[in-house]
């Protein structure tokens, strides 16, 4: 099979300028700490990919079926409804961080975080961390 083309795909895009332009102004405020939370956890320069996700590292994959390409290892999306947080590709159980971790939804690979001051940001670097090290276990994390 050949190589896919995922939908998804880095950009280009300046990270500042798209902080630059989130909105509301709590929303902008909230996605640069999550972008220094994430910078000091995984020690990688953001990415933009796609229009709205800021991720940090890279891996390919290729499964069984013969399907490859490339993603973000962990990043996050400041969405209008919640900020996104992305722990790939969760194949681990991380149930004892997230009890730790505070007010959170949770979607198949991903954290669901109203407002940064419902969790704990310290609980989110371990879980980012963890998140990261699970991943380079299927898959070679690459830096960005």
């Amino acid at each position: 099979m050949a190589r896919s083309v995922n939908k998804t795909v880095p950009t280009g895009q300046s990270v500042e300028s798209f902080l630059s332009a989130v909105q509301p102004t709590r929303k902008a405020e909230e996605a640069r700490v999550l972008d220094a939370v994430f910078r000091n956890a995984t020690g990688f320069a953001p990415v933009m990919w796609g229009a709205s996700m800021i991720g940090y590292g890279r891996y390919h994959y290729r499964y069984k079926s013969g399907r490859e390409g490339d993603f973000l290892a962990t990043g996050f999306s400041p969405r209008k409804s919640a900020l996104s947080i992305y722990i790939m590709p969760g194949y681990a159980d991380f149930g004892d961080i997230l009890t730790r971790l505070g007010k959170h939804k949770l979607g198949k690979s991903c954290l669901y975080v109203n407002k940064l001051a419902d969790i704990d940001l310290d609980v989110l670097s371990e879980l980012i961390r963890a998140g990261l090290k699970d991943l380079d276990r299927h898959w070679p994390v690459q830096p960005t």
